[in-house]
């Protein structure tokens, strides 16, 4: 949970560049903000959903084990 909740901080860039370049008036130099605020969005909700599972399969893995170690 700390590790997604530091990604959600740090990836606040991507929102922040796609909410400068809507809020602008329009410029075809801001086009690249677009693009960047897309792909880290992207990006970082990618990432948090792959640690999310990860983290899940381990709990569940270790879960398991405790189990298997209880009845045996």
């Amino acid at each position: 949970m700390r590790l997604q909740l530091m990604l959600f901080v740090f990836g606040i860039v991507g929102p922040i560049f796609l909410v400068v370049y809507f809020a602008a008036q329009p410029d075809p130099t801001l086009r690249w903000m677009y693009w960047w605020g897309l792909f880290i969005t992207a990006a970082d909700i990618l990432i948090a959903l792959a640690i999310t599972d990860l983290e899940v399969r381990t709990d569940r893995e270790k879960a398991g084990k405790r189990r298997r170690s209880q009845q045996g």
